[in-house]
């Protein structure tokens, strides 16, 4: 296995499915907790979009409000193949609210409300999902068990393959760039994309090594831990109770995402993550040389909300996760993904 396909913690997959067969197979929604003022130069606007990427639909507000696009806003990017429910905000001082009461197919406008601030990435604290597994091949009760095991235990917070472009494109790019053998990006988007993918391989390097030592829940000596809900770092040696924290779920351990400075393990810790990164060395050097900050993410990912319904043509699963997070780490650990295609005879 590597980085873009990484090793389960909870064992094999209980069963197959497919996902997205059809668009509202996949729903998520942001759930931002930000009180709106109603009130400021920037608008904010609610919607459910379907057939649609996040950047081509900022594309549209700002062409449909005379704004450059660099006057829209969101926190996180959303799957085209799905139906999201996603927040933009508009950057409009001095000037009314535009008229979008007639947007384009598979665009549905929700809601508008004025804020003094606008829209920063991250700014949404999770995202609720509900899929729906077709064509569902599996036993049933073993997935109820598994399902337990994730409520009480979370699994591995890896980053989804979706976060390397496809094939893994990126991270690939990325690595030759740094590494002097390929060529640097065009655009300055593709600069951000490709280095957050090759700092997002590492991580889960490191992490997987974790998975397969069962340490990825636990504690090891020297461990930078973050509290739950938070990004805050501190040492496990400055915590005397922070075995304890770390096995009730309220603090987690955590794994590098490279660059220049940042909080470094000790001990144990630092031995296992020095192991793993000392082939990666060159490339840690270019994201240093870069400006890439260094800083660290937690190794565990809690699943709040986990539901389960039987249903005729599959099981429908909904569940919470952080900001930042793949719902595609939690299947992961439950099923093996067919492809559309495949229909109920796949395997």
């Amino acid at each position: 296995m590597t980085a873009l396909d990484p090793p389960p913690a909870l064992g094999a997959p209980v069963g197959s499915a497919v996902l997205r067969e059809h668009p509202e197979d996949f729903r998520v929604s942001e759930r931002m907790g930000v009180d709106l003022a109603g009130a400021g130069e920037h608008l904010w606007v609610e919607l459910r979009k379907t057939g649609w990427n996040t950047e081509d639909v900022a594309h549209w507000l700002a062409r449909s409000a005379g704004l450059p696009r660099r006057a829209v806003s969101f926190s996180g990017l959303k799957d085209r193949q799905a139906v999201t429910r996603q927040w933009f905000s508009l950057y409009l001082p001095g000037r009314p609210d535009p008229a979008l009461e007639q947007p384009p197919e598979g665009i549905e406008i929700l809601a508008c409300r004025r804020h003094a601030r606008k829209l920063n990435r991250g700014t949404h604290r999770a995202n609720a999902f509900e899929l729906k597994l077709r064509h569902w091949q599996g036993d049933e009760r073993a997935l109820e068990q598994r399902l337990d095991r994730i409520r009480h235990r979370g699994v591995p917070n890896y980053f989804g393959i979706q976060r390397f472009g496809r094939n893994g494109d990126n991270a690939e790019r990325a690595r030759a760039w740094l590494a002097g053998t390929g060529e640097a990006p065009r655009k300055r988007a593709l600069r951000g994309i490709w280095l957050s993918a090759i700092r997002s391989e590492l991580f889960n390097l490191v992490l997987a090594e974790r998975v397969y030592r069962d340490c990825w829940d636990r504690m090891l000596e020297g461990d930078v831990l973050q509290p739950d809900g938070s990004r805050g770092l501190f040492h496990q040696a400055d915590e005397p109770c922070a075995g304890e924290r770390v096995a009730a779920g309220q603090v987690h351990p955590t794994a590098p995402l490279p660059g220049a400075g940042g909080m470094s393990s000790s001990s144990a810790c630092a031995e296992l993550e020095a192991r793993i990164l000392a082939p990666e060395k060159t490339i840690i050097r270019g994201l240093s040389d870069q400006g890439v900050e260094a800083t660290r993410r937690a190794t565990r990912l809690p699943v709040t909300g986990l539901a389960y319904d039987r249903e005729q043509d599959g099981p429908r699963l909904c569940f919470e996760l952080p900001a930042g997070a793949y719902a595609t780490t939690v299947l992961a650990e439950l099923i093996r993904v067919r492809l559309s295609n495949q229909g109920g005879n796949g395997s």
